[in-house]
């Protein structure tokens, strides 16, 4: 049997607490009778907490941030159980990472709420950006860099002729930008890795993830929808228009919320940056990010134990020779 469960619907939830934002993610997966597996987003909710702020300036989560995150985890804890998920991924990054005391809040939120959080390593979060986008971009070959750029750090995964070549992790995010946070041998350690991928892996396009370039590619007046990309150049364009204006004015012109007016133009700094290094043409924008690739890694690893239920259970036992057929 090749397929093991068929036309089944399952919810999966995803947490991403990010430095500028937190989210909550439900999609729901269903297969076909090939087994093939649809996936549709059933709820997005999305809260701009700011725990960058706070972390990059004074090293530490706030009290009424903390109080902030753990109103918003029992929500979400309720949001989950009304929309029938059965099983869900919490992951906190850049800002959790640095916060000197958030371990001490990731514990207490567990214990009041039963929402358990995982802090994420830089390299972790770009495997699973990047296992998201293949399943998004198998079909395209050549030279890809995946860029994440979220409020604390820049994740960035090289694909070549369908082949992951490396995946690196800076702390070069918007939020640090905003606040003076980000040191100047951050930088350099960028500009040097994209510098040398860009001789060894000439022709290399952008896919790029994350809140801001979603954003920024909805603002652009030329895309090519089809595609879902963008030329770099029209990414400048469009950065150079933001930058002239304040943040109230970028908020009043282009509709933006407040928490989105701030961030905009240190994302468009740091995708041109890396656009620039690596000589890129395009920048793909297939409007996904880290919530949906917790819930592919959800996918998998339910579909893996399924299987390996199954297999268990239909195991052909080898027929017991008849007593009477034993030899004395």
């Amino acid at each position: 049997m090749d397929n093991l469960i068929k036309n089944c619907e399952t919810n999966y939830g995803a947490i991403d607490i990010g430095s500028n934002a937190v989210r909550l993610l439900i999609k729901c997966v269903e297969e076909d009778e090939q087994g093939k597996a649809f996936f549709s987003k059933v709820l997005l909710l999305r809260v701009p907490l700011r725990l960058g702020f706070d972390v990059f300036a004074m090293g530490k989560i706030t009290e009424k941030k903390e109080k902030n995150m753990l109103r918003l985890m029992k929500v979400f804890r309720h949001l989950m159980k009304i929309y029938d998920v059965e099983d869900y991924r919490a992951c906190a990054t850049s800002a959790m990472r640095d916060a000197k005391n958030g371990k001490a809040i990731i514990k207490r939120i567990e214990k009041k709420t039963g929402i358990r959080i995982e802090i994420i390593d830089g390299q972790e979060e770009a495997r699973m950006i990047y296992n998201n986008h293949i399943e998004c971009m198998e079909d395209r070959n050549g030279n890809y860099m995946y860029v994440d750029v979220g409020g604390g750090s820049t994740e960035i995964n090289l694909l070549s002729q369908g082949t992951l070549v490396c995946s690196r992790s800076y702390n070069i995010g918007t939020v640090r930008i905003l606040n003076n946070a980000v040191k100047d041998t951050e930088w350099e350690r960028l500009r040097n890795d994209m510098q040398e991928l860009a001789l060894s892996y000439p022709g290399t396009n952008i896919i790029g993830s994350g809140g801001n370039i979603n954003k920024l590619y909805r603002l652009a007046d030329k895309k090519d929808k089809k595609k879902q990309r963008m030329t770099v150049e029209t990414l400048h364009q469009l950065h150079e228009e933001l930058k002239k204006l304040s943040i109230e004015e970028r908020m009043e012109k282009y509709q933006l919320k407040p928490d989105r007016a701030d961030v905009i133009v240190p994302a468009g700094d740091i995708f041109l940056t890396i656009a620039d290094l690596i000589h890129a043409t395009y920048i793909y924008v297939p409007v996904i990010g880290l919530a949906d690739g917790i819930i592919d890694g959800l996918y998998a690893s339910h579909l893996e134990e399924t299987n390996r239920i199954f297999k268990d259970t239909t195991v052909e036992k080898k027929p017991e020779t008849p007593a009477e057929e034993v030899q004395e």
